[in-house]
């Protein structure tokens, strides 16, 4: 078990499921459905089943290029910790779980999960033939406050679809900053990426400007529902994190990249998930 935790590095699960609950209990609480244990528990199984395959499919895939990346040649297969065929079987479990799990939510649910799967596995092959694949990463993730309102609710809103682009625009501007690390390597082996394709201070650009984005979108829902001041700072405390981690990378410095990807990014979702629950207990 401890080797496949660490073949879909578990514990990046920080990034996208604090924004899972945040859907989960915006339905429960801006709707007239109810809180149900069964449906938060069916919900927190769809988040891990579908991050499981994406990450063990991406695993698989790329085995052969982690193989050469002196950066990720560590990783559980190439180093023959895991073997490919397990990591295949793994993933197909896995997407045969959450297939199933979501019959036992809504019809919705269910007949959307060959498309959320679509769209996580599908972000690996990215990289072999667009510079955007960062932004598939960031769509997959940001399904996950969509999704959570879907199994509560089981229709559509507005409001969370703003949280949702949020993490998109968040995902996909700092994993541009964690590619910052491969854009020679990726360019030697003609992967697409966009530091590959604008080079690093552009990259760092459109990140800026991806996450001033996502700052818009955490602070739209105010416009939309009752908040209370909790929600306010919940809101400082995301925006300077997404200010702090470009304080840290320089064009010429990549050397707190991993600080400014799991230690920031890991704070910005986390505090602002519980000051969004907090207010929502607050305001109830």
């Amino acid at each position: 078990m401890k080797k496949y935790f660490s073949l879909v590095t578990f514990s990046h699960t920080i990034f996208a499921m604090p924004f899972a609950f945040i859907g989960f209990f915006l339905a429960v609480t801006t709707t007239s459905h109810k809180f149900e244990w069964q449906k938060l528990v069916m919900m927190l199984l769809c988040m891990v089943f579908a991050r499981n395959s994406a990450m063990a499919f991406n695993r698989y895939l790329d085995r052969n290029i982690d193989a050469k990346n002196p950066r990720t040649k560590q990783r559980d297969i190439p180093a023959g910790r895991i073997t490919p065929a397990a990591a295949l079987t793994f993933t197909l479990a896995n997407c045969a779980l959450f297939i199933f799990t979501t019959w036992f939510i809504n019809p919705l649910c269910f007949y959307l999960s060959p498309v959320a799967l679509l769209v996580v596995l599908g972000y690996s092959g990215t990289k072999r033939f667009t510079a955007l694949c960062h932004m598939v990463l960031g769509l997959g993730l940001s399904l996950a406050p969509i999704g959570a309102y879907l199994v509560v609710t089981g229709a559509f809103a507005l409001t969370p679809i703003f949280f949702s682009l949020a993490v998109f625009c968040w995902v996909s501007g700092f994993d541009i900053i964690y590619a910052l690390q491969d854009e020679d390597f990726d360019r030697s082996e003609k992967l697409h990426s966009i530091p590959a394709w604008l080079g690093k201070v552009n990259a760092l650009r459109l990140s800026t400007v991806l996450h001033v984005f996502s700052a818009i979108f955490v602070i739209m829902p105010v416009m939309y529902t009752h908040v209370g001041l909790l929600y306010y700072v919940g809101i400082v405390v995301f925006c300077s994190m997404l200010v702090y981690q470009h304080l840290l990378v320089k064009p010429h410095d990549l050397s707190r990249v991993n600080l400014a990807f799991m230690t920031t990014n890991g704070i910005a979702s986390v505090v602002f998930a519980a000051f969004f629950l907090l207010d929502r207990l607050w305001m109830r």
